[in-house]
Formats: C-alpha cells, sequence, structure tokens
C-alpha cells in the first residue's frame, strides 16, 4: 500500500504517503489512497483532526513524472480529484513536513488548515522548468498568502526553499526543529480534536467562505491550462530527461 492509514490516538486520523523507494513521488495509486483516506476521514464522526505526513523522513517528491509521460487525459486527473477531496474535508488537516516537499507536495499545503516543517525541508515549485503552469489553485492561494511578488518568484523562477522561507510566504504555519514536524502536527491535532467538533468545523467552513468559489474556478481553470503544456513537446522533453537521470 502507497498509503498507510492509522488512529494512533483517539480522535486522529494519521494519513501517510508511503513510497519511500520513490520519496514518496504520488502516483495515481497513491493518489486514489489519499483521495479515499479523507473522504473516509471527513466522514468518520470519531475523527477530530487528520494529519498527513510521509514516510521515511520525507514529504512527497510531488507527481511521478512516470505517469505524466502517459499524454491521455479524460475528466479531472487523479491529482486534481484528490486536492478536491482535501479542501473538501470537514475535518481540520494538519501537515507535518520533512525531507522534500516539490510541485503538489507543496502547492498542497495550500488547502491544510496547519502545517509544519522541520528545519531541513526543502521546497520547491518546479512547473516552469517542465514545461508546465501552477496546479491546485497556487496561482490565486500563494499570491493571497504570499504576496504577489513573493508568489511570482516562488512559481516563475521555481527556485528551492527552506523551511524558513515556506513559513515566512504563509505555506507552512511554522518552522521546527528538524525531525519534529510529526510530533508538533500531532500535538496540533490532539489540541484540535479536544476542542467542539461543531465549533470547529463552523470555523473551518468560515475561514474559507470568503473564496471557495475563487479558488475551485482557478483550480479549473488553471487544470486545463496545465494538461494543455503537459501534452505539450516541451513537458514532454523535459520528463524524459528526468527519467533519463
Amino acid at each position: 500500500m502507497s498509503v498507510r492509514v492509522a488512529d494512533p490516538e483517539p480522535g486522529i486520523r494519521l494519513v501517510t504517503i508511503d513510497r519511500p523507494e520513490r520519496r514518496n513521488a504520488l502516483d495515481r495509486t497513491t493518489y486514489a489512497g489519499l483521495t479515499a483516506a479523507f473522504e473516509a476521514a471527513g466522514a468518520d464522526a470519531a475523527v477530530g483532526a487528520v494529519v498527513l505526513t510521509g514516510a521515511g523522513g520525507c514529504f512527497t517528491a510531488g507527481n511521478d513524472l512516470k505517469d505524466f509521460q502517459d499524454v491521455e487525459t479524460g475528466g479531472d486527473s487523479p491529482g486534481l480529484t484528490f486536492l478536491k477531496a482535501l479542501r473538501a474535508c470537514p475535518k481540520p488537516v494538519v501537515a507535518a513536513v520533512e525531507g522534500h516537499a516539490v510541485g503538489i507536495g507543496t502547492t498542497l499545503l495550500l488547502h491544510c488548515d496547519l502545517a509544519y516543517a522541520g528545519d531541513g525541508a526543502r521546497f520547491r515549485l518546479p512547473f516552469t522548468a517542465l514545461g508546465l503552469s501552477p496546479e491546485g489553485g497556487s496561482s490565486y492561494l500563494l499570491p493571497l498568502v504570499a504576496g504577489a511578488k513573493r508568489a511570482a518568484e516562488l512559481l516563475m523562477l521555481g527556485e528551492p526553499f527552506t523551511a524558513a522561507d515556506a513559513a515566512s510566504a504563509g505555506l507552512v504555519s511554522a518552522a521546527v526543529p528538524a525531525g519534529a514536524a510529526l510530533e508538533t502536527a500531532l500535538a496540533k491535532a490532539r489540541a484540535l480534536a479536544a476542542l467542539p467538533r461543531a465549533s470547529v468545523a463552523a470555523t473551518k467552513r468560515a475561514l474559507r467562505r470568503g473564496y471557495d468559489d475563487s479558488v475551485a474556478r482557478a483550480m479549473a481553470e488553471e487544470a486545463e491550462v496545465f494538461h494543455a503544456l503537459r501534452r505539450g513537446p516541451e513537458a514532454q522533453a523535459a520528463f524524459a530527461a528526468f527519467l533519463r537521470r
């Protein structure tokens, strides 16, 4: 299984991306497992908060580029289906990031309620280098939390950045000592799960009410452009070059 689901203590659902041999890269099977995990957590009355992390000291290296060489499309991609499930989850979601968080591994954090990154974590949004464009609502949400200039720098140049940079850009709640992200996320999830569930859910809805429609539109428009570029020769050449390395 590429996704492990556990309940380490009452009220907390722990979802772990578990493909350490691929730095937890997200393929179709993994996306399906994540989608199912978040849908199940949202429907489970016993769950007060969800923690998302990666196995083996790595969050996720992003999309598995082997999948991206497949140019067939039809309906939402597995990645977009997962992001919609993540965003729709009524329970608070707390991310714990160590190691690499690349591409969608960074943009998905914009849909988590809280996120904590170990000091050794490294982030990157390499869309332009791969002949692609932003996805997951990041073209809307990142300027909102980081400011237009910082968002342009991160999305257009696609250079690696640190946990401290991610915190200053609003992608994570805080940078914590290396190796402490999961412990921190579980502590925050424990505090959330101990609060009145209806109050937490109402607060989550209220915080998102003002821009939910805008995010949905951005995700749909981004997906159309992203997959048009993905099928193009520049992106396909970039994927092939990466896989040859």
